[in-house]
């Protein structure tokens, strides 16, 4: 397991204030509340390694086959439903999207492999992530991947904490299946656009790993 780039600032940061904060409460604080002291510092020390844990990148065997549409990211799976795409295609799409908690691993990936068709960002909302509204009126990033098979859509949203999205791909580049597309902090959704008709693996509430589990095939 390594770190990702994108934490290294923020666990410095609370690597920085958790020192200060100990070293300035067990210089202040009298010998009659050394208790607290402690009590801060487990605390304060167990928050830290959550941040840690927040930017992980696992290792990680991943799916690759071009006939299936590999999870872009880890948590469980919220909506399974057809849907109108307004962005892109225009028209009739069936959509899946997988709710990340905290907890879950943020770094997301690249569901196929093909070229990049449209990369987007889109100012918004921050609206709670399991909310219906959140695909279309949250903060998000809209990418299209052109498979071999049919060009798919990957959204990742902002819900009501996490205000930072990051997104690698740019329009032309050409992608690998489990290759990294992008991060998203503490907590969001992911909604993958895919084409009518298409053989689903998964089903709601099921938790799914990115890179890994098969949402669908061709």
């Amino acid at each position: 397991m390594k770190v990702h780039r994108e934490g290294y600032q923020t666990i410095a940061l609370c690597g920085l204030f958790f020192v200060v904060l100990n070293l300035v409460l067990f210089y202040f604080l009298p010998y009659s509340l050394v208790w607290l002291s402690w009590v801060i510092f487990v605390l304060s020390f167990l928050f830290f390694l959550f941040i840690i844990s927040f930017f992980r990148v696992p290792g990680r065997v991943l799916t690759l086959d071009e006939n299936k549409i590999v999870a872009p990211a880890d948590g469980k799976i919220v909506v399974i439903e057809e849907t109108v795409d307004e962005e892109y295609f225009k028209d009739k799409r069936l959509q899946i999207s997988i709710f990340m908690s905290p907890a879950n691993v943020h770094q997301n990936l690249n569901p196929v492999s093909g070229e990049v068709l449209y990369s987007k960002y889109h100012k918004g909302k921050y609206l709670v992530a399991w909310d219906p509204k959140s695909s279309t009126e949250n903060e998000r990033h809209s990418v299209v991947i052109q498979n071999a098979n049919a060009p798919i859509l990957v959204k990742q949203i902002a819900g009501a904490v996490a205000r930072r999205i990051v997104n690698y791909l740019k329009a032309g580049q050409k992608v690998q299946q489990g290759s990294e597309l992008g991060f998203i902090k503490f907590g969001s959704r992911v909604d993958v656009l895919l084409p009518a008709g298409i053989k689903v693996h998964v089903q709601l509430n099921e938790v799914v790993k990115g890179g890994i589990t098969v949402l669908a095939s061709w």
